[in-house]
């Protein structure tokens, strides 16, 4: 094996619920409230939940792997391959897969998230009351194109977020993401509740959740498929070593299957809840929900634009959307500095200020996209620069990724099947059943397979 650097004293979780809360962080994202709830409504309804629920059981072994990875390791991906390989092979030499992946991520990601703070500040602020549908999509274009807004919004994302990691793993990240992950589930339920009573709300719930034959079989199979699978992988924040580095992290108390399946539920119950107050919210006023960030930025603010005290609710969706990203910014914020500490052995201080200034730089031709760079186009018509990060990252990095975690620990000429389950089922809990051996070493890397193959047909030929 390589030779690791002088290491450093590893922190660990105060709690459990420190550790949950972090995975669901990562996990928890835009996607669960932009692209859940619209394609379960196009796709069927109750009867997609269900393709759904089944793919995500199919791919949460993955988050198993970097949970047990890491928790074998003590270590983040940069030094757990080097300390779980067998003598003399090289799976080490792709470690630096997890930092790059973690760049690739956040160099759009920032800047996204700075979208969902300012619209909290605007809605907050009256910017935009009444406004309806148009004015709100002019609003939007002219966030886009302002290049010192989008600088603005992306650096405070970026500047406060590793500021919180530089304050160390429990007296900054746990603390703050129990705070937020509380504040985000306490502010979804409550918007939920008030859309419930709207009036014509039960026909956006009967859109969400009633199954519909019709909506299904419209669809090819591939294409249903493709959108379930795709939204379950991509969901749980898996494949770049975030999950690895949040397992170094945790005690050997509890088995990691059921703490696997418990973020699973958490990130699903984000995603229900968020159909049960986008859906209601939209019929009750005649709306008819759009896809992508369109659904968020342009059709939401209408539509909290038609209630009474529409500027409050606005600015308190708002702000749980910045939760939901900031928090994800963190958990990944995390890995890039356990990595650095781990391989480089800097301190957290010098980790979070290198990373910060290279990162804001890396980020800024994304928040320029509409701006400087509105005439790059990576893949032609009106694409954009975050549409090319996002296609590497969602359709490269994120299922190859996935798949080295599965080899690593199913082939003998990894860490192997029999030291993997050692690790899974120590401690109180469900245990991963012995069985399961048949599905990691063959169904689950061609179904992995499959998630790569459907991007790019996806990308260049369903188009």
């Amino acid at each position: 094996m390589a030779n690791s650097p002088k290491s450093h004293l590893r922190e660990t979780f105060s709690s459990r619920l420190g550790f949950l809360m972090l995975s669901a962080a990562c996990a928890v994202g835009l996607g669960n409230v932009w692209r859940f709830p619209f394609i379960t409504g196009k796709y069927g309804g109750g009867i997609f939940v269900l393709v759904y629920l089944l793919f995500l059981l199919a791919v949460v072994p993955v988050m198993i792997m970097e949970f047990a990875v890491g928790r074998a390791s003590a270590a983040s991906l940069g030094r757990s391959f080097h300390r779980l390989e067998p003598q003399g092979s090289h799976w080490h030499r792709l470690s630096g897969y997890s930092l790059i992946g973690c760049y690739a991520l956040m160099m759009f990601y920032t800047t996204v998230s700075g979208w969902m703070l300012a619209y909290c500040f605007s809605m907050a602020s009256g910017e935009l009351s009444g406004l309806d549908q148009a004015g709100i999509g002019t609003y939007f274009g002219g966030l886009l194109s302002d290049e010192w807004r989008q600088i603005l919004y992306m650096s405070i994302c970026t500047v406060l977020c590793f500021g919180i990691n530089a304050l160390g793993l429990r007296r900054g990240v746990e603390r703050i993401i129990k705070i937020m992950m509380l504040a985000l589930f306490l502010l979804l339920f409550i918007l939920v509740v008030r859309v419930l009573f709207l009036p014509g709300a039960e026909k956006g719930l009967s859109y969400f959740l009633l199954p519909d034959w019709q909506r299904f079989q419209a669809a090819s199979l591939f294409e249903i498929c493709n959108a379930a699978m795709s939204q379950a992988f991509f969901t749980l924040g898996i494949g770049i070593g975030c999950m690895t580095t949040i397992g170094s992290y945790y005690a050997r108390e509890k088995s990691l299957t059921g703490e696997a399946l418990w973020v699973a539920f958490l990130d699903t119950l984000v995603a229900v809840m968020a159909g049960l107050l986008i859906f209601p919210a939209c019929f009750a006023f005649g709306i008819s929900p759009d896809s992508g960030p369109g659904l968020v930025l342009i059709t939401l603010p209408n539509v909290f634009n038609s209630m009474p005290n529409g500027n409050l609710w606005g600015a308190l969706f708002f702000l749980f959307m910045t939760f939901a990203s900031f928090s994800t910014v963190i958990a990944v914020f995390e890995t890039i500095i356990s990595y650095t500490q781990d391989v480089f052995a800097l301190s957290r201080s010098s980790s979070a200020l290198l990373h910060c200034v290279l990162l804001w730089l890396l980020s800024l031709p994304c928040a320029l996209g509409w701006s400087l760079f509105a005439d790059v186009h990576p893949f032609g018509g009106e694409s954009t620069i975050l549409d090319l990060e996002d296609f590497v990252v969602s359709s490269n990095l994120l299922p190859l990724g996935a798949l080295i975690f599965t080899l690593f620990c199913s082939l003998r000429c990894g860490w192997g099947w029999d030291k993997f389950v050692a690790e899974v089922n120590q401690g109180d809990g469900l245990k991963l059943p012995l069985w399961f051996r048949g599905y990691l070493r063959w169904g689950l890397p061609l179904l992995l397979l499959f998630v790569f193959i459907a991007g790019y047909v996806e990308r260049f030929v369903g188009k």
